[in-house]
């Protein structure tokens, strides 16, 4: 009870079925009370002007399923009377009309497609008497099926409430508005920008789900639709016959027949650069999943432009995934916000909940949970983006420093015939990947942006770097290992050349191996941690101290584990002390394998960036302008993504000025 308004609130598993309970408050049946066996509520009396309580005992319930498509109670009223109250999909629930029951029929099935053009969810309301004898027997026959264990359980429950729910009298129907979250067309825009594929499942009629098609732009103007619907006048003659078998044959030949005009269609379309979109309804859908068939359907749906998919069940959803991705080899994402969506969440490699009034069904059984479907955006565009980046360029990063201090040791086995003799001391093996080099990884991995939240918003495409995986292809890989095995022989016939047989200190004294080895790890460290800092696009403090505190460690280190007792230091004892610091020439050949190793990288960045720019490197080029703000500088950055659009306000208004360029061209 809301005290403050003087009024009950409710709570229900559906806000349709919230929806209900209070429009018939406004209409003066007030719901008041619900136990295990009864129903209460006040009934206003329009003569004497007062609240009349009534009830009814509550006998059975007949639950909803995907299959069904309705639900059932069965209740008996103040007089005595057996009633049974049926709701459900206008689909299932004319054929269940008596004779006598359809005086309403027709006007009512105009109604529902009013509403159904409107964008309104539609159920249709029946009702029927039941005398004592025959409940009595279906009672029976339910409990007894509530009470099975075994696998057909659920078909016997459903055989037995079919054969109540039949001859009902038509009520009439009910239309509940579905609105669209706030931010829902303009993140399907943005989403279609970035290059994803947009599918929707509903289990909404056909009517409706093109309404929010268009609300949303998916659908628009002139856009061609293909639509698959196989229920001819001639298909539900046999539909109502006794011969089923003939009915699905007809069915099934009549959606390949419509799918093949569609794939001509689509053809046709395609070479004029029209997009289509696929409309099929829930039937259809039946046919089009089985296996000679649904291969013709995936190359269908996958050259429109948006498939809306109407009358889903369950079991469609997840099917439909499934063969996305099995077949396509493609990243799927699910989102939805009702236990209906549960399968299809679990299905796709990635599944979206959002929580809200539909309950926790979907945010349970999915990967990552979202409070409204435009956060979707900021989930992909950005997050989606910084983190393919910043994988794909750690490993990269990892290959790359492992490369480069390998090949140094591989070089020096070369050179030294295979003796077998190390040119690192073993803690320095032991400790390359574990401090001096570990830090940076985590730089890059955990907080690089190259472009900013902002700018990954105002830039959709920048999404597609992923789709095409531009950062992570192996032409990409094998650059960075080149790179890794250039620096290493960079570094080490640098410090080869420089150091053999010279003198390495005023006295004269010569390099030996384990000042050798100090001078070449030294150059490693120094050249994979200013690899790291090349790479990174976002610094901040703690980039800086990753970075720069593996290269000050590792000094520290030296002096420390020089100063143990030389059996335990052996030969990095006092090496940086006594004979790497003091030394000018050790200095200048770490400075000169540092430039020399990182130049080809700085080369062909700069080459890169100037010349061949990646995506995200226009986007860089225009912030450092301080041109993000300028709308034609913006356009042209966009027309430079790897694929357009053909669904969204952005694909709808290109549609609309493409149309005006022409008709003023043949005027």
């Amino acid at each position: 009870m809301d005290e403050e308004a003087g009024r009950t609130s409710y709570e229900a598993e559906s806000p349709d079925e919230a929806a209900f309970v209070v429009a018939a408050r406004e209409l003066g049946f007030e719901f008041y009370e619900r136990t295990q066996t009864s129903i209460s509520f006040y009934e206003f009396d329009p003569l004497s002007g007062e609240k009349v309580e009534r009830s009814y005992n509550l006998l059975n319930i007949l639950e909803f399923s995907s299959s069904r498509k309705r639900m059932s109670v069965i209740v008996r009223n103040e007089e005595g009377k057996l009633l049974l109250l049926c709701k459900g999909a206008d689909s299932v629930m004319f054929e269940r009309l008596a004779k006598n029951g359809q005086e309403f029929a027709e006007q009512t099935k105009e109604h529902i497609a009013e509403y159904a053009y409107a964008g309104l969810r539609t159920l249709v309301i029946a009702y029927r008497e039941i005398d004592e004898q025959e409940y009595v027997e279906f009672n029976e026959q339910f409990t007894e099926a509530k009470n099975l264990v075994s696998a057909d359980r659920e078909e016997m429950i459903e055989e037995v409430a079919g054969k109540i729910e039949r001859d009902l009298i038509l009520l009439g129907a009910t239309a509940v508005e579905d609105k669209l979250q706030n931010g829902v067309p303009e993140c399907i825009d943005k989403l279609a920008q970035a290059g994803i594929k947009i599918w929707v499942l509903t289990g909404d009629k056909m009517e409706t789900a093109i309404n929010i098609g268009f609300a949303c732009s998916l659908l628009r103007q002139g856009m061609k639709q293909i639509v698959i619907n196989p229920e001819t006048p001639e298909n539900k003659a046999l539909e109502k016959s006794d011969d089923k078998s003939a009915a699905a044959a007809a069915f099934k030949a009549s959606v390949l027949q419509q799918i093949a005009e569609g794939k001509r269609l689509l053809s046709s379309s395609t070479k004029n650069s029209e997009a289509v979109a696929l409309i099929v309804d829930g039937k259809s859908l039946t046919y089009a999943l089985e296996d000679d068939v649904k291969d013709n359907f995936l190359e269908l749906a996958i050259g429109c432009a948006s498939v809306i998919c109407c009358r889903s069940s369950p079991k469609q959803k997840a099917l439909v995934t499934r063969l996305v991705k099995s077949k396509t080899g493609s990243t799927t994402l699910a989102i939805g916000d009702g236990a209906n969506d549960v399968g299809m969440l679990q299905e796709a490699d990635i599944g979206v909940g959002i929580s809200g009034v539909e309950g926790m069904q979907a945010v349970m059984s999915s990967d990552i949970a979202i409070a409204q479907f435009r956060f979707l955006e900021r989930l992909l565009l950005v997050h989606g983006h910084w983190c393919y980046r910043r994988i794909s360029s750690m490993i990269c990063y990892f290959f790359y420093k492992n490369i480069a201090f390998g090949f140094t040791i591989f070089f020096y086995e070369i050179y030294a015939s295979f003796s077998g003799q190390a040119v690192y001391n073993d803690w320095f093996l032991s400790l390359y990947n574990v401090f001096f080099t570990s830090l940076p990884v985590i730089a890059l991995g955990v907080f690089d942006q190259d472009v900013s939240s902002r700018l990954c918003l105002k830039f959709p495409p920048l999404y597609q770097e992923g789709i095409q995986n531009v950062l992570f292809s192996w032409l990409r890989i094998l650059a960075w290992l080149f790179n890794g095995v250039l620096s290493a022989t960079i570094i080490f016939f640098f410090c080869i050349r420089a150091m053999q047989h010279r003198a390495f200190r005023k006295g004269g004294e010569v390099v030996g191996l384990e000042i050798l080895g100090a001078t070449m790890y030294t150059c490693v460290v120094w050249v994979v941690n200013c690899q790291m800092a090349l790479s990174i696009s976002y610094f901040t403090y703690i980039q800086h101290l990753f970075i720069w505190g593996g290269v000050v460690f590792w000094y520290i280190f030296l002096i420390a584990y020089g100063a143990i007792d030389p059996d335990i230091s052996t030969s990095a004892y006092q090496v940086f002390i006594e004979a790497c610091a003091p030394a000018g020439s050790y200095w200048l050949l770490t400075l000169l394998v540092l430039i020399a190793s990182l130049l080809p990288y700085f080369t062909y960045s700069a080459i890169q960036m100037r010349f061949f720019p990646l995506y995200h490197q226009m986007i860089q080029w225009i912030r450092s302008d301080g041109q993000t703000n300028d709308p034609e500088y913006c356009h042209m950055v966009r027309q430079r993504s790897l694929s357009h659009t053909t669904v969204g306000y952005t694909a709808r208004f290109e549609a609309k000025s493409k149309s005006s360029k022409e008709r003023a061209r043949d005027h």
